[in-house]
Parts: structure tokens; sequence; C-alpha cells
């Protein structure tokens, strides 16, 4: 439940203070992007001891209840789109001198060397200057502890933000993921293999505020399941940054097989991309999903290369996003570690695209060739048999 109120408090409530930046640039659509931002955080939390979420001026605060520990709640919010800083904070009536008790005892069972006081006066009517603030709590912490002001590199910050009818306190700033929240951006399909690019592509895409929709191509009865298992093991991993997911199983080995029948090898895994292409935009109608999302980057195979990429995608008639196109695979698998997804891609799979591989595959493909080799394949048949052959599976985080 997401609440406005600021009722003055003299105990304090624990709780996180969230910071956004992307979001407070939207002007008239703001309330649009937060409406979006406070959803994700309750789905987000909803299997914890947590609520109400407020908005006071220019931030959000999520209150923790009694059940709840910090270290639960911390990789959560860490992994919400459109917060660009949290914090574990309480928030108390804004009161200098029930203030100044508060961080005495808040401090006394700290250890540090150096410290300062970052106040922050949005109340322009408060009594204090920041400065003042900043003076006054800074003597009462040094007054029971023997730490030293270091303003520029202390081991603990006091902040201390006074709104009209509140003040938060807290002690550490946490970095976000920033962005922009889930659901904000509309609906991407995702053709997501079992490597390593794919996931990351459809991660920095949910981090412009898409939704995603998963594609998953497998050669059963050709290959046993392991791809399809890393791909779900995929999505649940990504689906902590979405909350909810959808992934459609494709089996694509009989459709390979046709292609290997009437198709010269040089030509074969172009062939395969153009109808995965056709397969996944049919799952992107029927999700309403606007465009289609790969893992491609330039030159990184014999697939990609600009002359490939653009064969390829002629097979569609949806956009094409390419988030990693200019990004080295040194940069993608730093990636695919920092989102979770790196230990299962590296899992070894009968990939489908290493199915029926010929040895040399075509690097510079033009239209002409493209046409003439698709001649002998009746394409609408193959596509709508993929399409009706493939099996939808749900995922939620939590649970």
């Amino acid at each position: 439940m997401v609440r406005e109120g600021n009722a003055r408090r003299r105990e304090p409530v624990r709780g996180a203070l969230i910071h956004y930046h992307e979001i407070a640039l939207k002007g008239k659509n703001r309330g649009f992007f937060l409406k979006q931002l406070e959803a994700n955080l309750l789905a987000a939390t909803r299997d914890l001891d947590c609520g109400p979420l407020r908005r006071p001026a220019g931030r959000l605060f999520l209150e923790m209840g009694e059940g709840t520990l910090w270290e639960d709640l911390r990789p959560r919010l860490s992994r919400v789109f459109g917060i660009a800083n949290f914090s574990p904070a309480f928030v108390m009536a804004p009161d200098l001198e029930l203030l100044a008790k508060r961080i005495e005892e808040e401090v006394s069972g700290r250890s540090f060397r150096s410290f300062r006081v970052a106040a922050r006066r949005a109340f322009k009517t408060f009594p204090q200057t920041s400065q003042q603030i900043n003076e006054m709590i800074g003597a009462r912490v040094q007054r029971i502890c023997s730490a030293r002001v270091d303003l520029t590199n202390p081991d603990l910050t006091v902040a201390i933000e006074v709104l009209p009818n509140e003040a938060f306190v807290y002690f550490e700033k946490l970095h976000g993921p920033g962005g922009l929240p889930v659901g904000t951006g509309g609906t991407l399909a995702c053709l997501l293999s079992g490597g390593i690019d794919s996931p990351v592509a459809a991660h920095r895409m949910m981090k412009r505020g898409c939704r995603i929709v998963f594609v998953h191509f497998h050669s059963q009865p050709f290959a046993d399941r392991t791809s399809q298992d890393k791909a779900i093991e995929l999505v649940r991993v990504l689906t902590q940054y979405q909350f909810t997911s959808r992934l459609y199983l494709v089996p694509f080995g009989e459709i390979q097989q046709e292609v290997v029948a009437r198709v010269t090898g040089r030509l074969r895994v172009l062939m395969y991309r153009r109808l995965m292409l056709r397969i996944a935009e049919q799952i992107a109608h029927k999700e309403g999903a606007q465009a289609l999302v790969t893992g491609e980057s330039l030159g990184q195979v014999s697939s990609q290369t600009i002359e490939n990429i653009a064969a390829i995608e002629q097979a569609s008639t949806l956009p094409i996003l390419r988030p990693l196109i200019g990004m080295d695979k040194d940069e993608i698998t730093q990636q695919a570690q920092q989102v979770g997804s790196y230990e299962i891609s590296i899992i070894p799979d009968q990939d489908c695209c290493s199915m029926f591989t010929p040895r040399q595959a075509a690097t510079h493909t033009t239209h002409r060739e493209i046409e003439l080799a698709e001649r002998p394949l009746d394409l609408d048949r193959l596509t709508a048999q993929g399409q009706a052959a493939a099996h939808s599976l749900e995922l939620s985080f939590p649970g």
C-alpha cells in the first residue's frame, strides 16, 4: 500500500529511504514512472514484512516490519530498476534535540575513527540551517566518542534529510541499478539462447523500462533437455529484475532437419536465424511486443557480420534491438557475472544453432543468395509449425 502520510513522528520508524534520478527528469510524466516504480517495489518485497510505502517529497520510504532484516531487503532493492540509491534509514519528527539524542544512541554502538555530518534542509523554514545542523549534531557525536571530523573521506557519514513534517537519518548510501522501472518502456520479445550474450541483452532492455517475453529454440527430439533447463534457469535469474516472466520453448529440430535437406550448407545458419525471427515475431504479436531483442555483437561470430545481420533482419517486419552490438566478449562476460547469469550460461549444452551446422558458414551474403536459398522452403508452414509447437512457462519472483 502506498501512502502519502506525513504525520509528525516522535518515535523512529525504520525502513529503506529510496532516491531516484532519471525519473525526476520526466516532467509531467513523472507520476506515471513513480507509480510503476512503487508497484515494482511492492512486487519485489511482497513476501517480506514491509510497508507501507510512502512518497515523501522527491524520494520514497519503505517501512520495514519487525520480521524483516536489512540483509533480506537489500538484495531486493538492488535489482529494482529506477532506483538511483537507497539506504537503511529511520524517520522521526524534525526536532533537532530528538534527532541528536537518537543519533547519539545509533553511533554509540559503532566503531569509527572519523566522521562527518551531512544535513540537507529541504524544509527551509526549519529554525536551523544545514550548516548549523551539521555543527550541532557533530558536536554531540564528538561528545560521546573520540572520532575526528573528516569532511572528505570519513569512516562514517551521518546523513540527515529534513522535510516539513519528518526527518530521515541514515549512515550509508548504496548504489541502485538506475535506469527506468520495468513496465514503462513497453514489451519486447527476446530470443534467448543458452549462451552468455542474450541474457545480458534482455537485462539491458529491462533497465530501459521494457518488460521481456523470452523465446528459446531447442533441438528436441535430436538433443537432450539441457538447453531448455538452462533457458528456464536463466529466465528464473532475470525474473528477479521484472518479477513475472513468460518463456516460450520452441522445438526447432525438425525445422532444422528440413532446412538441411533443402539448403546448401554454407547458408543454413542464416536460414535457421531467419526462421527463428519469423517464429519469434509471431509470438511477439501474440504477446503485444513491439520489437525483438537479440544478443548479437558485431563480428563476434560468422553470422554476425554486418552483411549477415542485414540479411537476417530482413525476415522480420518488427524492429530488432541489439543492445550488445558494440560490446566485446569481455565486456559482455563481465555484465553477465554482475547479472548472475554467467555460471548458468557456461554449462555445456547442445545448442540448436550448433546442431546441423556446416563446417564453413557464409560471412558475406547477398539478398539474391538468400532469396534463392529460401525458394525450396515452405516458410509459412515452417513458421506456423514452430509457433504451434511452442510451449510456454510462467515464472515469478519472489516464489
